[in-house]
């Protein structure tokens, strides 16, 4: 993420100046770098090129435990955060970025990718004319193999798959609905060895709304995933269903594909009025997407969202509490597996 956030920087040249890049490895910035014409800065320790470069803004990609720390050194210095999603690896700490962004008067960006797209965006909609109660059906799981398993190895020592990709979907849950999440029941399993103890790799959450409506999210890494029905985006209400149409997304050998995972490619609209032969009155409408942006486009878009919030002084207050109520609830998820029992929230 940091990487095709670097690059989105790059290209918005009349709008941000890098003046730094930061990693603890040396290679991975190193690479970046000579991508992006070898000029910037290049530092190890995140507080000591906070300090060098005193920046109006700070771009945070790092593993969730360090989030909160790095976010408020950030606005204790000036600078406003565009910070990569979940927001902390829990809920005080999420509390407290938030709390600092707010008495700081900084903003506060969180990385909801889908927020931007304009088929999610669609998606969301379409799945609002349907009637309550809501039924909605996600999930995406990932067969990695190679560099690929060890970042999910890496992010495992921290947080689960339902944590980490959860946040995302939970969001669009709760966006559809327009309601409030009241329980939560999670599952897991731990399906290899080669993973910090203690930690799964395969979750699924449930989730109940004030409403009636229900939720389920399923996530997997790893080399054992399955990549048959992977990519299932799919809500069902009294009047019909609406499901996004993945041919090539959701084919075999998409999972590791980061592009493929917020592909639409079309969305299909059903609608479940009968006439009096008891037949449907109306056919199933496919509606085509023509503005399908690549992943490193979507992050461009995010940023410019950054830009607004900054420049036009944009009001954060809904996006920093829906960041705060689609952690809770994942967060609740992982607490049920284990403990065995369902959360109320």
């Amino acid at each position: 993420m940091g990487t095709s956030h670097a690059r989105a920087y790059h290209r918005m040249k009349d709008d941000f100046e890098i003046v730094g890049l930061v990693s603890r490895g040396a290679a991975s910035r190193q690479k970046l770098n000579a991508e992006l014409g070898g000029h910037y800065a290049e530092f190890s320790d995140y507080f000591a090129a906070l300090a060098q470069t005193k920046p109006d803004t700070v771009c945070i990609s790092t593993y969730a435990e360090t989030h909160a720390t790095y976010a408020v050194a950030a606005f204790e210095a000036g600078a406003h955060v565009f910070l990569e999603k979940p927001v902390a690896d829990n809920i005080a700490d999420c509390e407290h970025v938030v709390a600092t962004a707010r008495r700081l008067k900084r903003k506060l960006v969180v990385g909801y990718i889908l927020h931007v797209h304009p088929s999610w965006q669609k998606f969301t909609e379409l799945a609002r004319t349907l009637g309550k109660p809501l039924v909605m059906r996600m999930n995406l799981n990932q067969q990695s193999s190679g560099p690929n398993w060890e970042t999910h190895k890496n992010l495992l020592r921290t947080t689960s798959p339902i944590v980490d990709c959860g946040v995302h979907y939970v969001d669009v849950m709760c966006r559809m609905t327009g309601s409030r999440p009241v329980s939560v029941n999670g599952i897991g399993a731990r399906l290899a060895d080669d993973i910090v103890a203690g930690q799964v790799n395969y979750g699924q959450l449930q989730v109940t709304f004030a409403d009636g409506s229900v939720g389920w999210y399923e996530a997997g890494w790893g080399p054992m995933m399955s990549e048959t029905a992977f990519f299932v985006k799919d809500v069902i209400g009294p009047k019909g269903c609406v499901s996004i149409v993945a041919k090539t997304a959701g084919g075999a050998g998409q999972s590791a594909n980061v592009d493929a995972h917020t592909q639409t490619e079309a969305i299909r609209l059903h609608h479940a009025t009968l006439g009096a032969d008891g037949k449907f009155t109306r056919a199933d409408e496919i509606i085509d997407v023509n503005d399908e942006p690549t992943h490193d486009e979507l992050c461009r878009r995010e940023q410019d969202v950054f830009l607004r919030a900054i420049r036009e002084d944009t009001d954060l207050t809904a996006h920093w509490q829906s960041a705060i109520d689609s952690l809770r609830i994942v967060l609740a998820a992982d607490q049920s597996f284990r403990e065995g029992r369902t959360v109320k929230l």
